[in-house]
């Protein structure tokens, strides 16, 4: 299994908190400090 990491950022989860987020029937992360970017774009 890979590594689970921020699709902006690239940090893993042993740096950041990531929440995991499917998009295009692919599982994919975002960390707390890139998700409101990822929320308003």
């Amino acid at each position: 299994m890979s590594e689970a990491k921020c699709s902006n950022c690239g940090r893993s989860d042993e740096e950041v908190k990531l929440i995991q987020y499917r998009h295009k029937g692919k599982d994919a992360f975002v960390c707390v400090h890139c998700l409101p970017m990822f929320i308003h774009g």
